[in-house]
């Protein structure tokens, strides 16, 4: 693998004169305004007979301003500026124009396209020149890169408690000052790469260099990055490069006129679960593409790194699809891995770790690809974090299938801690894949129905939302803790949000009722959401004052069935859990040498019964306990 990498790397040395160059096509491709007022374009059109430029500018004639061709399928046209002026003035709309193989005029948007947007009574979007007289200057650098990773993962146009589609602006000024204050010091943004759908949750891309209009302009998002940066939270893109929309009229599909062109073709083009279209990660092009894709998100927007989707269907030609992963070596060295893929992704870590070594890179991957997350010098996929994606699946079968006193905290401490040597991963109780409707999140599984009717203070304590809010912050908590070197939560989820995730289509009569994040519950004083989102905030101001996230992995001092207790040890930390249904204790010995508590999911404030006093400070005997010499009773 790293031989395979090493070529694509000196070809990139000796062809494109070094890889900084190759991916500063995105200066070069599409339409570009140069210095002097003229414009500059550049298309891969492979396919194309001719190509041509149309837009508002020439009063849409497809023939006055034909490209010239040039070697390997590339074309590229000049227009001299006008009385020094830009001859394509900022806001006109263009269309690349190809004439396929069969002599057909195909109307498409460029690849490279900055700005796309979708007028009301139209179904595709429309290419838009973006070039302001003055555009957005950043005022604040990137934050120095974290040691102790919290996600908040996000989603721009559900950010508001109302039924529309939320902008940057809200995002901004009301978001961002909230996750700031919960103690989270990264968001992970979704769904920014344009998409036609809106419920596609960002996932159906359908212009990779645009920054998706619904929400507001380019500047709008750079806004909104510099004022995170500002307050110290670092900014991930979810990034999508495992495939991409099946539209041709405003997507890269048939782009010039073949079934191929950025993608593979026949069948092994076309995700048979996603019906989408999946790139041909072996053509040189696509590389461009795909890599001047990162570095213009990183260079343009500040973006401080990338959490890219859908790895494991990248890494294996059979996508992951019917296919259980064991752990054998054999299911990850074969036939069946997609070596191409696996080389591009070593080539976005390496370009991204050489150029701008302050950004964060996260593999979403199912199967545990060994040393995904290692240096590519070691053969490894480069990746700074992959997600723990285990944990989550844990806790909905525990939840869904036991009876609590049928836990096994053996297993839960395996899940949690089952991880490859010395591969950082991020550890989350839930993400948006639980919020989506058809899913359940923890708070709906624990709670269901009594969500609707006894979140009130006023209403008696019920059972079922009494454990609802014990265990919430528990798992939460012992997930945080245990289970990674970094940990991430879903917009909402950390206050117990009602209800379910769904954005609008035809299956919902095109509503935005559950497209939406419902903030203003933890504001009210008389519901018990509040108790969820500040023992959220507290655990995460906790681990900024302690760093567990980035201290070695805990040690495990206690798992015990019977008891139902889990104990361990981590960042000068004793963390104690028990999970036991009915049974409380007193005088519990525990390894440890000092004890004061500093966060206790039984306080008052956390909608716990206060059954603990927190002045009281514990000292340790010598009395041996868990193959350590010294111990507390607690």
């Amino acid at each position: 693998r790293y031989s395979l990498f090493y070529n694509h790397l000196k070809n990139i040395e000796e062809s494109e004169g070094g890889l900084d160059k190759f991916t500063k096509s995105y200066k070069t491709f599409g339409v570009n305004q140069l210095a002097d007022g003229g414009i500059y374009c550049k298309e891969w059109a492979p396919g194309a007979e001719a190509v041509f430029l149309a837009g508002d500018f020439n009063g849409w004639n497809p023939f006055s301003h034909p490209y010239k061709k040039l070697e390997y399928g590339k074309w590229e046209l000049f227009i001299p500026p006008e009385d020094g002026c830009s001859p394509v003035p900022h806001g006109s709309k263009l269309k690349v124009v190809i004439r396929a193989q069969n002599g057909a005029l195909l109307y498409r948007i460029s690849p490279w396209a900055r700005y796309v947007v979708r007028d009301e009574d139209k179904v595709n979007y429309d290419w838009v020149h973006w070039n302001p007289p003055q555009s957005y200057i950043h005022k604040n650098p990137s934050p120095k890169r974290l040691k102790s990773l919290r996600i908040y993962e996000s989603h721009v146009g559900i950010a508001s408690p109302e039924g529309k589609v939320a902008s940057y602006k809200n995002f901004t000024y009301n978001v961002l000052p909230r996750i700031k204050d919960l103690g989270y010091n990264c968001v992970q943004l979704m769904a920014i790469m344009e998409h036609a759908y809106y419920a596609s949750f960002g996932y159906q891309v359908t212009s990779f260099f645009a920054a998706s209009s619904r929400y507001g302009t380019p500047d709008d998002l750079k806004e909104m990055i510099d004022v995170a940066h500002s307050m110290g939270i670092t900014v991930l893109l979810d990034v999508v490069h495992s495939h991409a929309s099946k539209n041709s009229e405003d997507g890269l599909n048939q782009f010039d006129g073949t079934d191929s062109c950025f993608f593979h073709s026949g069948y092994r083009g076309n995700h048979q679960l996603w019906d989408s279209r999946l790139f041909d990660y072996a053509n040189w092009e696509v590389l461009r593409f795909l890599l001047s894709n990162l570095r213009m998100w990183i260079e343009d927007y500040r973006f401080d790194g990338f959490r890219f989707d859908g790895v494991t269907s990248m890494l294996y030609h059979h996508h992951g699809i019917g296919t259980g992963f064991s752990g054998d070596y054999n299911e990850y060295f074969g036939l069946h891995v997609d070596e191409d893929a696996l080389c591009y992704l070593m080539l976005a870590n390496h370009m991204i770790n050489s150029l701008h070594p302050e950004c964060i890179t996260i593999a979403e991957d199912v199967s545990g690809m060994p040393a995904l997350c290692r240096p590519v010098a070691e053969g490894g996929g480069g990746f700074d974090y992959r997600l723990a994606m285990a944990i989550p699946d844990k806790w909905i079968q525990i939840i869904k299938e036991l009876k609590d006193e049928d836990w096994n905290m053996g297993n839960i401490v395996h899940t949690l801690t089952n991880r490859r040597y010395e591969e950082k991963y991020i550890a989350y109780a839930e993400s948006h894949d639980q919020a989506l409707v058809g899913d359940k999140t923890l708070a709906f599984r624990l709670m269901d129905a009594e969500m609707y009717t006894n979140m009130s203070v006023l209403m008696p304590l019920t059972p079922v939302i009494d454990r609802g809010i014990q265990l919430h912050k528990m798992i939460r908590l012992i997930t945080h803790a245990l289970g990674g070197e970094s940990y991430l939560n879903f917009m909402g989820n950390e206050f117990g949000h009602p209800e379910w995730l769904d954005f609008p289509r035809i299956g919902n009569n095109e509503s935005y009722h559950y497209a939406r994040r419902q903030f203003n519950l933890t504001e009210d004083d008389l519901l018990r959401y509040k108790f969820l989102n500040a023992f959220d905030r507290d655990m995460n101001k906790l681990e900024e004052r302690f760093g567990w996230l980035a201290s070695p992995q805990a040690y495990v001092s206690e798992k015990h069935e019977s008891n139902k207790v889990i104990a361990f040890e981590r960042a000068g930390l004793v963390f104690i859990f028990n999970f036991h249904p009915y049974q409380s204790y007193v005088d519990y010995r525990v390894v440890a040498f000092k004890y004061k508590i500093l966060l206790d999911s039984d306080a008052g404030e956390y909608g716990g019964h206060q059954r603990l006093d927190h002045n009281t400070e514990y000292f340790s005997e010598e009395y041996p306990h868990n193959y350590r010499p010294n111990s507390i009773m607690v």
